[in-house]
């Protein structure tokens, strides 16, 4: 019965972070951008839905791999009111981000068990103040939030064959969805220890993982990518993880940064990056092993996704290293600072969260490390909540979809076989008239 009850309430619990999350996600995004569609959320993915159909575009390549996730939100889109199509999208990412909330919330217990620094943990995807910039709300940039859930994915001990079910069934779609999941297969091997735990629990994760991330690797080598390959300096790599994603995790203005570094130079972004090296390496040194593995993983997957989007992408080469002051004071943000900064932030979390939580030192070493993981903590929330309110986003002047659907109500009656043409940012998507006279 005990048992029971804990299992009732840790669900609940998890559910009460995920409605929270999705709920945050949505209010940072501000009305207008949140009816306003995005790149391939209006573009290929609607446009490949509408011609393919869903068995067929589901996992149909695009740029080099598969997404699962944002083909399935872009399914939903089309089922309901066509001009509610943009607002559906925005919902249904927001959705998502808030289950990777939770699947964080709860996945996580093995290692901070303590539930307040779990919570301030598995907020990190809606609380990034990069985030609702670009890739928040958007079914094109669900992928990057497919990053942050599969360590915990991987590397989770499932008590029960239902739960090892659960995790198989979330990792296949996160896998799906995201190519560069494989660079956290190797987390795989803590799914397998302790050996208290019955081990071939972490078989259906691991076959799922490995099977599904042949397939993206299948598809990667016999697909086209239409990006040109980026040749980025080491400078150009070091001096833009410093503006970007490390920027990225205290401040959405990343203009702000690059004004900073001009004004003052570029310790004002190195200092803190110095600083965070070694509160990593303190909680390795008296963190257990599976918190080891897990902040190798988030820390360096964070660099890694850095470094293979401006080697996959020489647009993402934003010459850092070679900026001049007045550059550097016009610096726009880029979707990859997001994704590297949410890996980026989940590490620092962790890392305060081992140091409040470690058992290796006692006395004053003990009292220190506490005192300075909570102290990061409170950095993160009030962070956090300084950037709470919605701000500039790529879709924030619009245009909106929804008037631009019920304007053109009467000329597709009067043409009912008409493509019309919807204006998003920042393409435009044909909608034939067929979808708006639908449910009509």
């Amino acid at each position: 019965m005990e048992r029971t009850r804990r299992t009732l309430l840790t669900a609940l619990a998890a559910v009460v972070v995920g409605i929270g999350a999705a709920a945050l996600a949505w209010y940072r995004l501000g009305p207008v951008t949140r009816g306003t569609a995005w790149a391939e959320d209006g573009g290929l993915f609607l446009r490949e839905r509408l011609a393919l159909g869903v068995d067929g575009s589901l996992l149909h390549p695009y740029a080099g791999y598969l997404h699962l996730l944002p083909r399935l939100v872009v399914d939903l889109g089309v089922a309901r009111p066509i001009e509610q199509y943009a607002l559906t999208v925005s919902a249904a990412s927001c959705a998502i981000a808030g289950a990777v909330c939770a699947a964080v919330f709860l996945l996580s217990r093995d290692v901070v068990r303590a539930w307040p620094l779990r919570l301030v943990l598995a907020a990190v995807p809606v609380v990034l103040p990069l985030a609702p910039y670009e890739i928040s709300g958007t079914a094109a940039n669900l992928h990057w939030y497919m990053l942050v859930a599969v360590p915990w994915l991987f590397s989770y001990r499932a008590r029960t064959w239902w739960g090892a079910s659960v995790v198989a069934v979330l990792a296949l779609v996160a896998v799906l969805t995201e190519l560069q999941t494989v660079l956290f297969l190797p987390l795989l091997l803590l799914a397998w220890f302790p050996r208290s735990v019955p081990r071939l629990r972490a078989l259906p994760v691991t076959v799922v993982a490995l099977g599904a991330g042949a397939a993206q690797a299948v598809v990667a080598l016999t697909t086209h990518r239409s990006s040109v390959r980026g040749d980025p300096s080491v400078v150009d790599v070091v001096a833009g993880y410093l503006v970007q994603p490390v920027a990225a995790t205290w401040d959405r203005d990343v203009a702000a940064v690059g004004r900073a570094v001009a004004a003052h130079g570029w310790w004002v972004v190195a200092v803190p990056v110095v600083v965070l090296v070694l509160l990593v390496l303190a909680a390795m040194v008296v963190g257990t092993w599976r918190a080891r593995f897990l902040l190798v993983g988030l820390a360096g997957g964070s660099v890694a996704v850095w470094v293979a989007a401006l080697v996959a992408n020489s647009s993402a080469d934003g010459r850092w290293g070679s900026l001049d002051d007045a550059h550097l004071a016009t610096l726009g943000a880029t979707r990859y600072a997001a994704a590297a900064g949410m890996l980026l932030l989940s590490a620092v979390v962790l890392t305060a969260a081992v140091l409040v939580e470690q058992q290796r030192t006692g006395g004053t070493g003990r009292v220190i490390g506490a005192a300075v993981g909570w102290c990061v903590v409170a950095l993160v929330v009030a962070v956090s909540v300084l950037n709470v309110a919605p701000g500039p986003a790529q879709r924030s002047a619009g245009p909106v979809w929804a008037p631009q659907v019920t304007e053109s109500i009467a000329a597709c009656r009067a043409d009912p076989g008409r493509i019309l043409v919807i204006r998003t940012a920042p393409w435009a998507a044909e909608v034939p008239c067929s979808l708006v006279l639908r449910d009509r």
